[in-house]
Parts: structure tokens; C-alpha cells; sequence
């Protein structure tokens, strides 16, 4: 059966908000302005753990242009948080973490704000800290020794330092080992790693004369955002708006509330508008990194390397406040299956508390982390086997129908296609062409996440649609790729799509610019919202043209019956005298497979929807004598399913892998006794365009039943590989194991000389 041919879906089309950002005119939140506004900035703790013995903000308030100074005494006491409600807009008696906010100021301008926030006294009695998660474990400090009275998801399992425990277990795997021909033990660390986004997170926050506040962020998730302002301003939140101007960049890193609170709370207290915008010391000692974490991880195999059985565990450090701790902490476990039959598993995920940054949720959270651990040991199992690592992946990937971690059953299941295509663009065969040079490979999965998308679209008299959706744009052209959707059912032009701003008060609902799903959820969404229209377009024309609705069809902007037609444009006039316009609401959410219970304990997502299947191929050289890596060649095929725009899904595997090397070989937000020694962007070493080789991206299309014509989720998954594809590549080319991110050239050189001992 020959695919469907489409007209716009699936073509190399500009992006709809291009022109805006390569004029300059398109208006970040950063850029966002209201007359009279103040500036506020927030004082934060230097301390790792202490309590607060003096906090006096007179000096600050009797200070020229100082229009409002705020602690946690002169606001509503709530806590808030994602998966544990153990967060609060201040620190209460004690700080937990250097970076915890403590007051914050209002003023005329930036410079009086700063100047005004170094006037604030405060006095502290340091408290004993923990800064590694295995010694929070066991540590008689507790980060929150209240921790008890908070509330949490009902299936939030926790205790002391540990913020979650989740598990994932099936088959005898006590038996499985005792069995083995062969087992494995190693251990794996990867640091904080910051989303690098270039806007730092902002927010202006105004108050009406019927006290509703309004509040414009580069939020990723608005309504989220909405409902923890609600909570912690004490109103309901219908009288809570927040407008989305344009987003540079978010990686997850903006999921969850920033700023926009203190924005709304010096806003209320001063009468005024009030902007608030992080610095990147801020960024980088109080955003929202990639956790930390200690990965365990034992796997039994047979004669041949066919896995019989895996243990392990994962400690996540959510720092101070649990945030997305508990979710990556568990969702780190399917990673560490990985796309493989494993007959047995017992495999823990444990998020615990330290002393540090509260880490959020960068793009595929736990996928990097966990994949270095699983994709590094396929590659030294191998090699102790004699088996190239090619043929051990190929020998162990699911198939169609094969059953998922949690008893799920793997549909449109890509694997094998991706690593024999990634294998065969490397070169594979020939996996170290000379000295110093190897080649590397790994593979993994991801899922399309769920939750609920809404759109409102309406037809204009001039034949055009105006698209309505409450996910923004974070730079990923996911909204594009939905109005190609929407023009591709409408049968209009993509130009003919116009997209509103983002606006609680005005959008439908959407889960969010979050887990890949944008494109998947919003275009289905639109799916559904062209049906409706098209339903109201042939009722209308039947009456025009005197033919029966079944007998119609849409092509080339009109609707065509029996030789007859008449405009979309013209339709679209008529219905707006006749009957209030042709509008549609269109709804989609993306259900989750059904699993077996009894496989997961205290997991929030056990059954992945809609899951993805990609390898990453690498050649690179490591010189001995200093140990600087020079990536040659990086090739990644990934599933997407179905391209709805290949130029910026290519774009998405692109930036996808330069983060993910970025984290392989120089990124770490690097704390000494609880302080971090890297706060700016010198120090805190991105990779630049001089670092990043090009990238070949092949895109698989196995088609699946719930995305939009077959599509999956495509924008979490290329930052998962790089770091287990370049350390094996190191291995390939040096004989050296590294277990630790990121491999900077010290730590290979080091390696490297212990080697030769």
C-alpha cells in the first residue's frame, strides 16, 4: 500500500516565526517592557546550610528608588513543588542550599536593586551539610526534618533524605545470576549540567485595579506556571494571567517557576509593574540543572552475550528540593533496560536530598545519564566476550511485540534499522583505523509524553486560519510542524496559518512544551479542530451549492462537490454573517499503553506512550599526551515516525547532540563544599561552533498508531547517546574505560598514565 502523498506535512518549509527572529523583531520576554516598571532582584544565600539568625531589610527600604523589599515574613506561608510540596518562595528559619533566596527588592532601576540587596543584613549559625547523595543516604542531617508533614503524589514513596523511591522488577533475578556464564559489576557518575539556554529566565508581573495580575514569562508551561502562582498568591487561578512573549531557548531548564513569582509578589507590593531577570551566576548556583548522579549497575549474560538478568540502582541528586527528582529517578529505570529483552531486572531509583542546587528537568531527563551507565557496559561486556559491540546489541534489541520493562508490549519498533544505518554511514568495519582513532555506538529509547493538547482555529474572511493553542514555541519549530498539520487537513498553504501569542486567559488548555510531545499532541489536536471545521464548511456549502455533504472534498482551498466548488475565503464570509464564524476546538491526549502493575512500585509514568528507538555512531581521535578528543564524524539515525518537517527535525538532532557533547567532554557545574566555583559562562564550558563536527542525521520513519500521520516524539532524544557514544569511542580508540562525565582531556590523560603503570 503506497503512503499518502500530503502537500504540506512532511515538507522542508520555512518556520513560521523565522522572518520575526532573524530581523531582530521578534519580542523575547526578556525584551518585554511596560511603562513605570521597576526592577527587582532577588538576594540569595552564600551559605550551604545555616539557619537565619538576623534578617534586617531597613537599610535596603530607606534606600533612594528602593520601592518595595520582601521575605518570607511578609508573604502568604506556602509550600509548592511538582511531585513533593517542600518548596517555599523564601527561605523560612534556615537556608538549604548557596542560592537560596532569602529577600528580594524592587526599584527604579537594575543598578539601585543591586546596591539595595547588598543593604540587607543577615547574620547565620552554619549547620552541618551534605553535599554527596550516597552519604545523604545514611546521613543523620536531614535536609528537611519536616519532611514528613509535606504533601506528595500519593505514589511518592519517601523517608529522611530519600525524596522517591521507585522500582522495576520482573522475572527470578537471583537465579539469572547465579546461571550466568558471565557477570558484571561497574559504577558510573555524571555531574549537574546546566540546559544552557541563551535567555535567562524573566518575568514582568502587573497588578489591575480589580486585583488580577498578569504575568508575562518564557515559561514553558503557562498553565502550570498559572497554577503555582495561584497557590502561592492565595487567589484562584482564573485570576491569574500569564502571557508568553517569545522563548530563547528552554531544554526543560523553564519548566517550572523561575522567577515569575517573586515578579508578581514585589508587583503587588510596590503597585507597580516589576521585571525580574536572572544573571548567569544565578543561572548557574540556582536554576534548574540536570541531576547529579551515582549509577550501580550489575548485568548477567550467557555464552553467547544474550542478557539473562539486570540489578542495579540510580541516586539522583535533586539538591534542596525534590522538583523533577522523583521523576527522573524513575524513569531512569527504563533507561537502564534500555531497548533490550532482559528475561530478569531488579532495578532501583532512588531521588535523595544534598545541600545543593534543586535540579529540574533537562531535555530527557535521566536519558544521558542512565544511557552512559547501560551503553558503556554493552560495550565492555564485548569486548570481555570477543563479540563486536554491534553484533551484541543486535543479538539482544526488542522486535515488534516483544514486551517492555513494565509488561508493555514494543509497537513500531525501529532499533535494528537504526543501528545497522548509523553502523554502515560510520564505516563500522573498520573500528579503529589507525592508532589513537576509534569508532563508537549506542542506542536507546524515549517516550512521546502525554497530557492533554486544545486548540481553538478559526477560519478568516480572507481564507486564512488563525491557529490558537496554549503551547508555546521554544525554539524547536514544533509549532510549525503542527501548522503544517492544521494546512495539510485545511488544505490551505502554510503561509496561510497565523499563530497567536500564547495566553492563559484566552488559549485552551496544553500540557506544555515538555517530553517531545509539542508537534505530536498540538497537531493531533489540530487534527481533530480541521474535522469539526471541515464538517461546518460542507454543511454551509451544501446549502450554497445544492449537493449533498458526503459527496465533498477540500483541494486547493475551496471544497468541491460534483463538478461544482466554492471558496474556503468565501465560506468563511458567509458563516460570519449567518452564524458567527467558522471556528473549531480541536482536543487530543496521547493514552498510555496498558502494563502490568506488578513490574513497577511507586513509578509515576511506568509504561512509556508512544516510545522512539534511535543509535548515535561516533569516530573520533583522543592525543595521548594531552588528551583532547577531535570528533571526526557523528552520525545519529532516529525514529521520528513520521517527518513532519525535516529541516527542523534535523535541527533538533543537531542541537540534541551538541548538548549531549557538551555533556560528554567538558560540561559540570562544579560545587566545593557547597559552593559552586563555575558561576558564569567562562568557566562553564559549553562546547562552541569550533567544537561540534558536523552531524549526518538519518531519519527512520516507523510509523506510529498515535501520533499524527505516524509521527513520534522527536526533540528529547538526540542528547541521550553522545555521552555513552563518545566513551566508547574513547575506549575504542585509547583502550581506556572512562565511567566518569565529563571526560575531559585531564581526567583521560590521567586515566590514561595509570594505565601505563
Amino acid at each position: 500500500m503506497n503512503a499518502p502523498t500530503h502537500r504540506v506535512a512532511g515538507r522542508r518549509l520555512p518556520r513560521l516565526d523565522g522572518i520575526g527572529k532573524v530581523t531582530g523583531k521578534h519580542v523575547y520576554a526578556a525584551d518585554f517592557a511596560l511603562p513605570g516598571m521597576l526592577y527587582g532582584k532577588v538576594l540569595r544565600s552564600r551559605r550551604p546550610h545555616a539557619l537565619i539568625t538576623k534578617l534586617d531589610t531597613s537599610r535596603a527600604a530607606a534606600m533612594a528608588g528602593v520601592r518595595g523589599v520582601i521575605a518570607a515574613a511578609d508573604i502568604p506561608a506556602v509550600r509548592f513543588g511538582q511531585a513533593v510540596r517542600d518548596t517555599s518562595v523564601f527561605a523560612l528559619d534556615r537556608v538549604l542550599f548557596a542560592g537560596h533566596p532569602i529577600a528580594a527588592v524592587a526599584a527604579t532601576s537594575l543598578e539601585i536593586a543591586e546596591r539595595a540587596i547588598e543593604a540587607i543584613e543577615v547574620e547565620f549559625d552554619d549547620l552541618p551539610a551534605v553535599f554527596d547523595p550516597e552519604a545523604a543516604l545514611g546521613s543523620n542531617i536531614l535536609i528537611h526534618p519536616g519532611w514528613e508533614d509535606y504533601k506528595a503524589l500519593p505514589v511518592i514513596a519517601r523517608s529522611g533524605n530519600i525524596s522517591a523511591h521507585s522500582r522495576m522488577r520482573s522475572g527470578d533475578v537471583e537465579a539469572a545470576f547465579a546461571s550466568a556464564y558471565r557477570v558484571y559489576e561497574h559504577r558510573f557518575t555524571t555531574p549537574l549540567v546546566h540546559p544552557g539556554y541563551t535567555e535567562p529566565r524573566t518575568a514582568v508581573a502587573d497588578w489591575d485595579a480589580n486585583g488580577n495580575v498578569t504575568v508575562w514569562s518564557n515559561t514553558q508551561l503557562p498553565f502550570d506556571t498559572q497554577n503555582t502562582l495561584a497557590e502561592i498568591l492565595d487567589l484562584p487561578a482564573a485570576r491569574v494571567r500569564v502571557a508568553v512573549p517569545g522563548i530563547g531557548g528552554g531544554f526543560g531548564g523553564k519548566l517550572r517557576i523561575g522567577v515569575e513569582h517573586f515578579a508578581a509578589l514585589l508587583a503587588r507590593r510596590t503597585a507597580r509593574p516589576v521585571k525580574v531577570m536572572t544573571t548567569s551566576e544565578d543561572e548557574l548556583t540556582s536554576a534548574y540543572p540536570r541531576q547529579a548522579t551515582v549509577v550501580n549497575l550489575n548485568t548477567a549474560v550467557d555464552g553467547d552475550g544474550r542478557l539473562l538478568a539486570r540489578s542495579g540502582r540510580i541516586l539522583v541528586d535533586c539538591g534542596a528540593f525534590a522538583g523533577s527528582g522523583p521523576g527522573t529517578a524513575a524513569i531512569s529505570l527504563q533507561i537502564l533496560v534500555g531497548p533490550y529483552k532482559t528475561p530478569a531486572i531488579d532495578l532501583e531509583g532512588i531521588a535523595v536530598y544534598t545541600n545543593k542546587v534543586p535540579a529540574g528537568s533537562f531535555r530527557a531527563p535521566a536519558g544521558p545519564m542512565a544511557n552512559f551507565a547501560v551503553e558503556s557496559q554493552m560495550d565492555i561486556i564485548a569486548d570481555d566476550l570477543g563479540i563486536d559491540p554491534l553484533e551484541l546489541r543486535l543479538r539482544n534489541i526488542v522486535k515488534d511485540g516483544d514486551l517492555g520493562p513494565a509488561g508493555e508490549v514494543h509497537r513500531s519498533v525501529s532499533i535494528e534499522e537504526c543501528l545497522r544505518k548509523v553502523a554502515d554511514a560510520i564505516g563500522w568495519k573498520n573500528r579503529r583505523p589507525e592508532p589513537g582513532r576509534g569508532k563508537g555506538i549506542a542506542c536507546s529509547w524515549w517516550m512521546t509524553t502525554g497530557g492533554s493538547s486544545g486548540v481553538y482555529v478559526k477560519l478568516n474572511p480572507d481564507g486564512t486560519a488563525t491557529l490558537i493553542s496554549g503551547a508555546v514555541e521554544i525554539g524547536s519549530a514544533a509549532i510549525t510542524g503542527a501548522a503544517q498539520i492544521l494546512a495539510e487537513e485545511l488544505a490551505l498553504d502554510l503561509n496561510d496559518i497565523s499563530v497567536a501569542g500564547v495566553d492563559t486567559q484566552t488559549a485552551p488548555f496544553d500540557y506544555g512544551a515538555q517530553g517531545s510531545r509539542t508537534a505530536f499532541s498540538v497537531g493531533n489536536a489540530c487534527i481533530a479542530a480541521a474535522k469539526d471545521l471541515r464538517r461546518q464548511m460542507f454543511e454551509l456549502a451544501g446549502k450554497h451549492l445544492g449537493l449533498p455533504v458526503e459527496s465533498m472534498t477540500l483541494r486547493d482551498k475551496r471544497v468541491v462537490a460534483g463538478g461544482k466548488s466554492i471558496s474556503i475565503a468565501e465560506l468563511a464570509r458567509l458563516s460570519r454573517l449567518s452564524g458567527g464564524g467558522l471556528i473549531a476546538h480541536g482536543t487530543a491526549i496521547n493514552p498510555a499503553p496498558a502494563y502490568d502493575p506488578s513490574r513497577a512500585e511507586n513509578h509515576p509514568l511506568p509504561a512509556w506512550n508512544t516510545p522512539s528507538y534511535h543509535a548515535h555512531a561516533v569516530d573520533l581521535s583522543v592525543d595521548a599526551p594531552t588528551g583532547n578528543v577531535t570528533i571526526h564524524q557523528y552520525v545519529v539515525a532516529q525514529d521520528v515516525g513520521f517527518a513532519i518537517n525535516p529541516t527542523y527535525i534535523e535541527g533538533q538532532i543537531e542541537g540534541g547532540v551538541t548538548q549531549g557533547i557538551g555533556q560528554a567532554l567538558s560540561e559540570e557545574i562544579v560545587y566545593r563544599e557547597g559552593t559552586v566555583m563555575n558561576p558564569n559562562l567562562t568557566d562553564y564550558k559549553m562546547p562552541t561552533t569550533q567544537d561540534v563536527p558536523d552531524i549526518d542525521c538519518i531519519l527512520v520513519e516507523c510509523a506510529s498508531a498515535a501520533g499524527p500521520y505516524g509521527a513520534k516524539g522527536v526533540g528529547e532524544p538526540p542528547c541521550i547517546q553522545p555521552p555513552a557514544t563518545i566513551a566508547n569511542a574513547i575506549a575504542s580508540a585509547t583502550g581506556v574505560r572512562m565511567t566518569s562525565l565529563p571526560m575531559t582531556a585531564e581526567k583521560i590523560v590521567g586515566a590514561l598514565r595509570r594505565e601505563l603503570r
